[in-house]
């Protein structure tokens, strides 16, 4: 498993991208080369917007932009997105169902900043929110390919955003797609469900267990919100002996979640297994250290795949394709954790 690394892919897409739309605007809280956008405010300073460290102020003047018929873009780590804002995120921005774009770097347990970084809970607030639509890339080409997306929806969009260095998993001619899952292989055994960053870990198992004769559907699940993508359904009837989501974030109210919602309203029989953070707060440590210490890691999921099978695969883990070293700041400054 080997793939190209892009260093940066949003920062030079998103100026080249926003060169003839004079409608979009940069709204930033205090963490503007941190999130990518420092090149794009030094390409077009009049239209972008230094807020501070007042995210509520930053979302309530967002609404007004958009009220304007602007399409202000706000670039903050997750947690400040909906976290102390929350009130101006519902009432001033979805109630409305106003075009503003909320674009979250670090979610999950990408930061060694420890809980009041960590954005573990952001899909289950954002799913509850009316008229927000929820997507989360899992590499450089749905980095570049899903401020498109973004751009056509009729309405506020909260993307779980990927930053620094960025495995390049997808063909850059197969770019996101709104409500359409990726299908990376096809079995009868079991299915797994992966978003974000844990696809990547994902893949450093599944050949494998497809080596010892496991036969997997795994599907990488890129929006979260709507769900209703035919193909989960049909993924999920396929599986013989049980379902395995992986979630860079809490198991409650995220991918596990929805899944688990669709199982139930079709009667989807198996057992469901999910992987993600267990209603815990996380430490601050680096990304390798925590998916090992929260099990949400690569042989997390051959585990869970021998509880699915009811037998040991005699899997060790020096035969997994290696861990990508993730850098903590992935060249951005100092401040970004």
């Amino acid at each position: 498993m080997s793939y190209e690394i892009v260093a940066r892919p949003h920062q030079q897409n998103f100026i080249d991208w926003a060169k003839d739309k004079p409608e979009v605007l940069v709204l930033s809280a205090d963490l503007t080369n941190s999130c990518e956008v420092a090149k794009w405010r030094d390409t077009y300073p009049d239209r972008f917007f230094s807020m501070g460290m007042a995210e509520q102020n930053m979302l309530g003047f967002a609404a007004g932009l958009a009220r304007e018929g602007f399409q202000p873009w706000l670039h903050t780590f997750s947690v400040f997105l909906y976290r102390r804002p929350l009130d101006q995120l519902q009432m001033s921005v979805a109630y409305p169902s106003l075009k503003v774009r909320l674009v979250g770097f670090l979610p999950g347990i990408m930061t060694p900043g420890g809980v009041t970084h960590q954005a573990i809970e952001d899909i289950a607030i954002m799913r509850a929110i009316p008229n927000m639509t929820i997507f989360e890339v899992g590499d450089a080409t749905e980095v570049e390919s899903v401020i498109d997306v973004a751009h056509a929806i009729d309405g506020p969009v909260y993307i779980r955003m990927l930053r620094g260095e960025v495995s390049r998993i997808f063909p850059k001619d197969e770019p996101f797609v709104f409500n359409a899952a990726r299908t990376l292989s096809t079995g009868s055994d079991l299915t797994i469900f992966t978003s974000g960053i844990m696809t990547e870990e994902a893949l450093r198992a599944i050949p494998l267990l497809q080596d010892r004769g496991v036969s997997i559907t795994h599907l990488h699940i890129s929006t979260i919100k709507p769900f209703t993508d035919p193909q989960i359904i049909a993924a999920l009837k396929s599986a013989k002996y049980g379902v395995i989501t992986m979630e860079n974030h809490s198991i409650i109210g995220g991918l596990g979640s929805a899944i688990a919602e669709v199982m139930a309203e079709r009667g989807i029989g198996v057992p469901l297994q999910r992987i993600g953070l267990k209603d815990t707060y996380a430490h601050g440590a680096s990304q390798k250290y925590l998916m090992s210490e929260y099990e949400m890691d690569a042989p997390a999921l051959i585990r869970a795949i021998e509880t699915a099978l009811g037998r040991k695969l005699s899997i060790h883990e020096t035969e997994l394709e290696q861990q990508r070293s993730v850098t903590v700041h992935s060249s951005a400054k100092a401040e970004a954790l």
